[in-house]
């Protein structure tokens, strides 16, 4: 099998899995505790809270652990609503974030908050002007993911922070593509709230975190203990942050030599589709992009039929994000970036990790010019368009 699919999730560390079984096994107990027995599975969270926090330049007091990025997103804007309703009801986003952010505003809109909805250029990068002309006296948060899950686009995140910190505005941003592949420092970036998923950078399902900056007093999202300092009720997941840990520290220190092995890979990837496949527009901006994303669209062809067509050949892709798969819908960050209606449902997202090779790519890229071929010479679309 050869999995091109790692935007959806990743696989896991070896060393990852191993750290997490004791907490399965052995070191049951829950950190909150105060017996001996509880002392282990409490020093794994502070550990792996402690490294996260050092990765992007945080304070351990700063890390709040919870199920995943989608929590870690809602929680923000919940957060920040209600920490800020005094102030006012109005938020700025972008018209690509991921769903876990869109959704959240479209409730929050039906309960009479206004939402400002940033449009891309055509590279999908946000212009840092645009953030700043839509601020009004009652916005209370500016949310911006800091690459997009799709096309892989990289947002002048620290920009953006600046024009946040400048008016006194709470930002957030969705790292949960970058975290373990940026450089992140949220001091630097002006960041006061990042949401990032384990599953994402080779660690377990089921885990992720909320930075919260010291001194943002933003209400809990679970009621009822006092785990995470009272912000995030319900016993901790050790295994589960003792396995995203152990993987964050892992990925931190092959960053450099990951880095530039997968955009070489990447780059060999997209010249050879570019140049050996006609009618083939490559989506995102060319250089500020994540190293492993290769976001393609194909003219007059279906992107699902490609997925499977590939799948019979054990390569795993896919047609966008991973949380709107089964659903046949135009993507919402193509149409934003405006595609051409002749291309924009022949989408195919490939993403690749340090554990993929050249003989896989060239592989993939041999069958997928077989299967474009094959499938335009079923299309009458692409007929009537090129007799």
């Amino acid at each position: 099998m050869i999995y091109l699919d790692n935007a959806a999730t990743t696989q896991m560390y070896t060393e990852a899995v191993d750290a997490m079984i004791p907490f399965y096994t052995k070191c049951y107990s829950n950190p909150s505790e105060i017996y001996n027995f509880a002392s282990k599975s409490r020093k794994a969270v502070n550990d792996s809270r402690k490294c996260i926090a050092e990765i992007i330049n945080a304070e351990p007091s700063e890390i709040y652990f919870t199920s995943g990025g989608t929590e870690s997103d809602n929680w923000a804007i919940f957060g920040a609503l209600n920490l800020m309703k005094d102030r006012g009801r109005h938020v700025i986003t972008t018209s690509i974030e991921h769903h876990a952010i869109l959704n959240t505003c479209r409730y929050y809109e039906r309960l009479g908050c206004e939402i400002t909805y940033i449009k891309p250029d055509s590279n999908g990068i946000i212009n840092v002007h645009d953030i700043e002309k839509a601020i009004r006296p009652d916005t209370v948060l500016i949310s911006v993911m800091m690459a997009n899950n799709e096309i892989g686009t990289i947002q002048p995140i620290k920009d953006i922070g600046k024009i946040a910190s400048k008016h006194n505005i709470l930002f957030h941003t969705d790292a949960v593509q970058t975290f373990g592949h940026l450089d992140i420092d949220v001091k630097d970036m002006h960041i006061d709230m990042l949401s990032a998923s384990a599953h994402k950078c080779h660690g377990p399902k089921g885990v992720g975190f909320l930075y919260i900056k010291n001194g943002i007093d933003i209400p809990g999202f679970h009621l009822g203990g006092k785990q995470e300092r009272t912000l995030r009720a319900g016993t901790e997941n050790v295994a589960g942050i003792a396995g995203f840990g152990t993987a964050a520290n892992i990925i931190n220190q092959r960053l450099e030599y990951n880095t530039e092995y997968i955009t070489n890979l990447r780059n060999y990837f997209i010249n050879r589709v570019l140049n050996e496949i006609k009618y083939v527009r490559l989506n995102g901006d060319t250089v500020n992009r994540l190293c492993g994303n290769a976001s393609f669209c194909f003219a007059y062809l279906d992107g699902e039929a490609i997925q499977i067509q590939l799948d019979l050949y054990d390569i795993c892709c896919s047609t966008g994000s991973a949380c709107n798969a089964g659903i046949k819908a135009v993507s919402h960050v193509l149409e934003a970036i405006q595609v051409p209606e002749e291309y924009i449902h022949g989408s195919v997202r490939f993403t690749i990790s340090e554990f993929n090779t050249i003989e896989e790519i060239d592989y993939t890229v041999d069958k997928l010019k077989d299967i474009v071929a094959k499938l335009r010479g079923m299309s009458l679309e692409y007929k009537l368009h090129h007799k």
